[in-house]
């Protein structure tokens, strides 16, 4: 914050980018001192910036001082009701005209005028250039002041760009820049206005979007997170449209594995272009071509450059803090020379602030119907009366605590907003303003539903649920739900390891930041089966396809360069987030277990699956993957694994077996798996077994000599070795983990595993359902216990009290 009588005179209003440092905060504001900085200190890490001028703070504050304006705001903004909306519309409405007309003296307009004649100079007649706004109080690691001001973009001329500056500076008093200002703690008549103006990037012809150098909903510091749209960056922003995604896993980009992480192609509905023979901020929205929909806005090429941009500012920024601080980026793509700028960078103020000391974790625990879907927005849930809102003139009508559904959010709505126990979009991706703004609040959202506000109704009671990962959800009523609150600062792993028990990708990030020692069982189905949803054998064999399934697939696959690239590219992508979220701890990835219905429910599946009676005990898990019938698809799942490994980089992945029935069938599918890329022992690959079956624990040493590790599964364990169907109700009372034989058959398989130096863990449910059979575990010596992350925090402490109680024995 800045006193208009702290800033030092000058002999002009101008100073260039190239003179600028984050220092200059009281100068030119956090904005354009951030401009500066990334201007002169990050070109030789070959970050591209456009040049620009600013118009300095102290050209604000002298025009003011010389129309005699402060009493006047004073009167205006002094002791404001932010609850009374329309007193604070026509209040901030009278404080920009004081600014508008206090800022058009001659001699400023003579002093923009001669700079936009110099930026002419570097870059042709009649540039066109982005005037944005840049705060004192702005950029800063404690508020970002994000979307407060405004921006014009596409002015050209000096008179023009004259005006567009001092409806620039106008815009300090926007009835949001108000609210947040007063939220925020920072006096209106202390915060200063300076004005960026930078050569415009031709991103309406191209594409544009936001930086984010963490994940923004759970905080996870190790990847870039970089969404992008077609045609200029205010519709991601704005949330107007659903964005494509990338992630770039750190750790491993900068060991040199130059690899996308993982990909989600967004709808992009609209582009922002500027109308044609118009210049100034005259911009409109069309519908974006189906084949451009259908394709990701920028290749893997220019997100990997985007990810060595982010990492060279998030890098430099650190220094200049001393800190790790991660950064909140905006680039765009200029069609005319095809290179990739970045217009501007700020502290990240949200997810890196989140405390790292209290895990809240919300789970529903109750049923409804599902209403609407999108992206979730945080990781909480919420509940209330719907209220939609079509324009601004709804919002008066908005109760505190009602669930605020719109098509988008606009920043002037923030003051209802803050007031919203959910808010519910029908457009949006995770960066647009109400994702951002819903952060900040701490309040769930769900954005890009497409349909809310259609389906939803007004007075009608909702539940809110951004609990299940990146996929929110709107629930018809109320629905229960519970919230489980830990300290972690006084938790200590185990020595025994907690594992998880992890199929979903989009859960990945979050889990990973909970205590554990990395993942006992990550289920490839799932991800087959929920993201993929497509037979392995009919990308292989499509000629035994229906050709109305080879179109349904061709649909699904239509952004890759093929079917086969989709699928592999695709489950390389979901366990490659996994492997990514937890390194480099160890994930131990289970090949695909469905058993044949299962299989044969997939897209293209029927013509390659046999008809059982018993398919829990029919053509599943080892039997597949060396037999004619599925060797070309378990090919496919072999080069997605060993894309993970190689390409990104994630030599913490471990393969597993499951439902290995032989010895000798288990060399033949390490045989199979060498041949398709995956040789045990190469670059440090361990190969596991599930010992599921009870001659995994009767020929336990067998299999010791051929596998590196077991993991227990307990559920087909038990079923096999107490003859019960654990799938028959009527059986149930029978199925029981803590029978005597079972306790034995576990007694065996660790003192084997244990006997032969192997790892041995167990991954099935027991554990989590009866915490007494996890004492038992203990004493025999296991090595870990994976269970899903909902028990993870009970199980730490069920542990730890059974190794107390073993020490003390032993003492």
């Amino acid at each position: 914050m800045t006193d208009p009588s702290s800033v030092t005179a000058s002999s002009g209003y101008i100073r260039w980018f190239d003179s600028l440092r984050l220092e200059d905060v009281p100068l030119v504001g956090g904005k354009n001192a951030s401009l500066g900085e990334l201007y002169r200190e990050l070109a030789a890490r070959n970050v591209l910036v456009p040049n620009g001028f600013t118009l300095t703070v102290k050209a604000y504050y002298d025009a003011l001082q010389s129309a005699d304006a402060w009493p006047a705001l004073h009167a205006l903004l002094d002791g404001l009701d932010l609850g009374d909306i329309a007193l604070l519309a026509s209040r901030a409405e009278e404080a920009r005209r004081i600014v508008y007309r206090a800022t058009g003296s001659e001699a400023l307009r003579a002093q923009i005028a001669a700079a936009y004649r110099q930026l002419e100079a570097q870059y042709g007649p009649g540039v066109a250039v982005a005037v944005r706004s840049s705060a004192t109080a702005e950029d800063l690691p404690t508020a970002s002041f994000a979307g407060q001001h405004e921006s014009f973009l596409n002015i050209s001329g000096a008179d023009d760009l004259f005006e567009a500056c001092r409806r620039c500076f106008a815009s300090i008093f926007t009835d949001r820049a108000i609210v947040y200002r007063v939220n925020n703690q920072f006096d209106h008549f202390k915060v200063g206005l300076s004005v960026g103006v930078m050569k415009m990037v031709r991103s309406d012809r191209a594409s544009s979007g936001v930086i984010f150098t963490l994940d923004t909903e759970s905080g996870f510091r190790d990847v870039v997170f970089i969404t992008g749209s077609y045609g200029l960056g205010e519709n991601v922003v704005q949330g107007k449209v659903d964005p494509d995604e990338f992630f770039v896993h750190k750790p491993t980009f900068r060991q040199g594995h130059r690899a996308v992480l993982r990909r989600v192609l967004g709808t992009k509905q609209l582009t922002m272009t500027w109308k044609q023979g118009h210049t100034g901020s005259t911009t409109q929205d069309e519908p974006t071509p189906p084949e451009r929909r259908e394709r990701f806005c920028i290749a893997d090429d220019d997100v990997l450059s985007l990810a060595d941009y982010a990492l060279a500012i998030e890098d430099h920024y650190s220094r200049r803090a001393g800190r790790p601080t991660p950064m909140d980026i905006e680039w765009a793509k200029d069609a005319d020379d095809g290179k990739l700028y970045i217009v501007q960078a700020r502290p990240e103020t949200v997810a890196s602030r989140k405390s790292g000391t209290v895990l809240e974790t919300y789970t529903l625990t109750g049923q409804g119907r599902v209403l609407a879907s999108g992206k979730a927005i945080g990781e909480k849930i919420g509940q209330g009366v719907v209220r939609v809102v079509r324009s601004a003139a709804d919002l008066a009508s908005f109760q505190p605590g009602e669930i605020l559904v719109t098509s988008s959010t606009s920043p002037d709505w923030e003051p209802v907003m803050k007031m919203a126990s959910a808010i519910v979009t029908d457009r949006g991706g995770r960066t647009c303003h109400a994702a951002i703004v819903a952060r900040e609040l701490g309040v769930p959202a769900v954005v890009g539903t497409d349909t809310a506000t259609a389906v939803l109704q007004t007075g009608a009671r909702v539940t809110v649920s951004c609990a299940g990962g990146e996929a929110g959800a709107v629930y018809e009523g109320d629905v229960a739900f519970e919230v489980a609150r830990a300290d972690m600062r006084d938790l200590t792993l185990p020595r025994t390891g907690i594992m998880v028990n992890l199929g979903n990708p989009d859960l990945a990030f979050r889990t990973a930041m909970m205590p554990n020692a990395g993942v006992g069982l990550a289920r490839m189905e799932f991800i087959i089966g929920e993201h993929i949803g497509v037979h392995p054998m009919a990308l292989a064999h499509p000629e035994r396809v229906s050709a109305d399934d080879q179109a349904r697939i061709a649909a699904r696959a239509v952004a890759f360069s093929s079917p086969r690239d989709y699928f592999v590219r695709t489950l390389a992508e979901g366990i490659g987030t996994i492997a990514a979220a937890f390194h480099p701890r160890p994930v131990i990835v289970r090949l695909s277990d469905f058993k044949t219905n299962e299989y044969a429910r997939l897209l293209g599946g029927a013509p390659f699956e046999p008809q059982e009676a018993n398919p829990m005990l029919g053509f599943r898990g080892a039997s597949r993957y060396a037999h004619p019938a599925y060797a070309d698809g378990f090919a496919l799942e072999c080069e997605a694994l060993s894309h993970v490994r190689e390409v990104m980089g994630l030599t913490n992945l471990v393969v597993m077996v499951p439902f290995c029935r032989r010895v000798a069938e288990a060399r033949q599918v390490l045989d199979a798996m060498a041949r398709n890329g995956l040789a045990q022992g190469k670059n440090g690959l361990e190969i596991y077994v599930m010992c599921e079956i009870p001659n995994n624990v009767v020929q336990v040493d067998a299999f010791a000599a051929v596998f590196d590790g077991f993991s227990i599964g307990s559920n087909d364990l038990t079923q096999l070795t107490l003859g019960v169907d654990r799938d028959s109700d009527m059986l149930a009372f029978d199925f029981d983990e803590r029978d005597p034989g079972m306790l034995q058959m576990l007694r065996l398989a660790v003192e084997g595993a244990r006997r032969n130096h192997r790892k041995v863990g167990i991954c099935g449910e027991a554990p989590a359902n009866f915490p007494d059979l996890v004492g038992f575990l203990v004493e025999i010596g296991i090595d870990s216990i994976s269970v899903n992350p909902s028990s993870l925090l009970r199980t730490i402490g069920v542990v730890q009290k059974a190794e107390e109680e073993r020490a003390r024995r032993a003492a």
